[in-house]
């Protein structure tokens, strides 16, 4: 069963890529030329690769966790939803969380860092061993196993959103790990918010509190 506490799991900083003990000479290894590979830690590491534009998300992810994305996420829905005169959401960043939640977001993590098309078989294997150390759940091994084999396709994501405020945060999750600079990433978040549906005037103001986020991580 996909839930918060796998996500965190997979979301915690140092699990794995630091060279801590039973994670193998082939993690060291591949983090040789890849300095930046290891700025999320574990698996999301591998996820992230070594993108300059992927730091910041990493950080963000991994200092705060799950639990970071759902405020930050809520925090700009709900400012948007009062800059259009709306009442703000009456649910709570924790009620997106339910296995559905989880999986829509998990599936965002997966896809953007498919986006640029850099995760290879090697590294498939290892982010499979990393998953492993995670969790002995085979139904969440199977279901991650395979997301990173299935074409990318921005249109199967954004149907799991099941209501705008999870749209938002599928949308927040995706834009803290993507980097922007790369044409094929960019165009994959942009090709999202269309599919999601996502107003232009809410992804500035998710982009807001990422901003923001960064700079207090930064800080």
């Amino acid at each position: 069963m996909l839930n918060k506490d796998f996500l965190n799991k997979l979301l915690s900083n140092g699990t794995g890529l630091t060279g801590a003990p039973g994670t193998g000479g082939s993690i060291n290894d591949l983090l040789k030329g890849r300095a930046g590979a290891a700025v999320a830690g574990g698996a999301l590491g591998y996820l992230l690769g070594s993108k300059k534009g992927r730091q910041l998300g990493g950080k963000v992810l991994t200092y705060g966790g799950l639990a970071a994305l759902g405020v930050l996420a809520y925090k700009a829905y709900g400012n948007w939803q009062q800059q259009q005169g709306n009442q703000p959401a009456s649910s709570t960043a924790a009620e997106l969380h339910t296995e559905s939640g989880c999986r829509a977001i998990l599936v965002c993590l997966i896809a953007a860092a498919k986006a640029d098309g850099h995760i290879d078989e090697r590294e498939l294997q290892l982010i499979e061993q990393e998953i492993s150390r995670l969790t002995t759940d085979a139904g969440i091994r199977q279901f991650v196993d395979a997301e990173l084999k299935k074409p990318l396709d921005p249109a199967a994501v954004a149907r799991l959103a099941t209501s705008e405020q999870l749209a938002a945060e599928m949308y927040m999750a995706t834009l803290l790990v993507i980097d922007e600079e790369s044409f094929m990433e960019r165009s994959y978040l942009t090709e999202l918010a269309r599919q999601l549906k996502l107003p232009e005037s809410l992804q500035l103001e998710l982009r807001q509190q990422v901003k923001a986020a960064g700079q207090l991580v930064a800080g």
